[in-house]
């Protein structure tokens, strides 16, 4: 029987120790006279990332991707796949090439096409790209470039479940689509799932995670600052979240600011679980910074209307707010919260009504934004409106997107998806009868009170 050839002897031996996408490596770039083919990985220049052919199925059909991976963390280190929803059954006839148009394609030996850059969809001519090259540079970013250097093509423009730092996530859909981070299928199948995380389509300032079409959970609506910054004492430095205008869009993005070196990334696992981790080096695992939802509680609309997550308690539970109470009493003592809560006393419109101060919330969805309102005129626009039922103030001092530093939001529907949270969110002002036999503040001196009367403004109770 003849010798098998020498390249089919090293695909074996890389298999046979699942040690395949780190065979040998042909440097950072990818040329057009070089394809990339089994066995073969391009890493970038600091050693950080490599792009490769991989598997993780264990059956006895095997399905086989290109894609990006932390070349030095064993597990769990895939940050992007090309063909996820086209898998190489015979990764020996694959390669990864340029085209004669210029783009990049995965195709095989029968010239089937199963995944290509499309530089003439992202908007470039093949000319650009003539005699450019592919690379894979320190932030995990595959870069298609022109001749002169240009950026035609990036995979950063093209996320799947995983959001890298200096990775902008596009959240408005002025002129083009909106971006999601798509989960996995499950931990073994690169393959689509059924979660997505992104922006609402109506109102970018919040995300969700949809589990099909279906809100599965809502983040805290964002304060209108572009830059937010939040210290992690795990690893000595503070995360920024950032909202970055771009031309007529609008996008996210996070990261740590120079000279961490932390490998932190925000992924949607195959659960519908949004996971914001840094890689922990002395105990060789990923550390979760946050993640959620973490319970029932923390799902959309789980306490239904009117009601709310209270996650300052030991068990994590749903509340009536005050003045109002179950729908159904005895779904509620029975941990069914979904029809939530009514008014135990109507609403009589300009005859004294007031507002309920609830401190450290993340307000409800559905809101209404209005802007360039002082905290004035946006309590005047709620109390000249019979159908707003709560609002919510923010005046920011640093610059703010379009330019307009307040943020006054307003609801006018039931009040869904609510939550008590710890050491952050925001004030939430709920209107209430004030008729009750209530004690109100007339001044903004401490008083324990529950409720303050329209022409006094909001207090905040400690």
């Amino acid at each position: 029987m003849d010798p098998l050839p020498l390249h089919t002897i090293i695909w074996l031996v890389c298999w046979s120790f699942w040690l395949f996408p780190f065979c040998a490596s042909s440097g950072s770039h990818l040329l057009p006279d070089k394809p990339l083919s089994v066995g073969s990985t391009i890493t970038s220049d600091d050693g950080t990332f490599a792009l490769g052919f991989f598997s993780l199925s264990s059956s006895s059909t095997k399905h086989y991707y290109v894609g990006i991976w932390y070349k030095n963390i064993p597990e769990d280190n895939f940050v992007w796949v090309a063909n996820r929803a086209m898998p190489i059954t015979d990764p020996s006839s694959a390669t990864l090439a340029f085209t004669s148009g210029s783009n990049l394609a995965l195709s095989d030996t029968k010239d089937t096409l199963l995944w290509t850059t499309n530089i003439s969809a992202a908007g470039n001519s093949s000319s650009e790209a003539t005699g450019g090259k592919a690379m894979l540079d320190n932030n995990g970013n595959f870069i298609l470039q022109s001749s002169h250097g240009t950026i035609i093509w990036q995979s950063f423009d093209y996320p799947t479940d995983t959001l890298l730092p200096r990775m902008n996530l596009r959240i408005t859909h002025k002129t083009h689509a909106l971006q999601r981070l798509i989960s996995w299928r499950s931990p073994q199948d690169p393959s689509p799932g059924n979660f997505s995380y992104g922006a609402d389509p109506d109102e970018f300032r919040q995300r969700f995670i949809w589990n099909g079409s279906t809100p599965y959970m809502r983040g805290s609506i964002w304060n209108n600052n572009l830059v937010v910054g939040q210290y992690v004492e795990s690893i000595k430095s503070t995360i920024y979240y950032r909202l970055q205008p771009i031309d007529d869009e609008v996008y996210a993005s996070f990261g740590l600011p120079p000279p961490s070196v932390a490998l932190l990334q925000m992924k949607i696992d195959y659960s519908g679980k949004i996971k914001t981790r840094v890689w922990n080096s002395n105990k060789s695992k990923w550390t979760d910074l946050w993640s959620g939802p973490n319970h029932e509680c923390n799902k959309f609309g789980y306490c239904g209307p009117f009601g709310y997550c209270d996650n300052t308690l030991p068990i994590v539970t749903c509340k009536c707010l005050d003045g109002f109470e179950p729908n159904n009493k005895q779904d509620w003592t029975a941990s069914r919260f979904s029809q939530g809560c009514h008014r135990m006393e109507a609403l009589t419109c300009g005859q004294g009504d007031g507002f309920l101060n609830m401190s450290t919330m993340k307000v409800p969805s559905q809101f209404l934004y209005v802007k360039n309102r002082s905290l004035d005129e946006c309590i005047a626009e709620c109390t000249s409106n019979c159908s707003c039922t709560a609002f919510t103030y923010t005046n920011m001092s640093i610059d703010a997107i379009n330019g307009d530093e307040t943020r006054c939001l307003l609801w006018t529907r039931d009040l869904i998806d609510m939550e008590k949270l710890i050491g952050q969110g925001e004030t939430l002002y709920i209107r209430v009868n004030g008729l009750s036999g209530t004690v109100y503040c007339f001044c903004f001196s401490a008083c324990a009170v529950r409720y303050t009367p329209l022409f006094a403004g909001p207090v905040e109770l400690q």
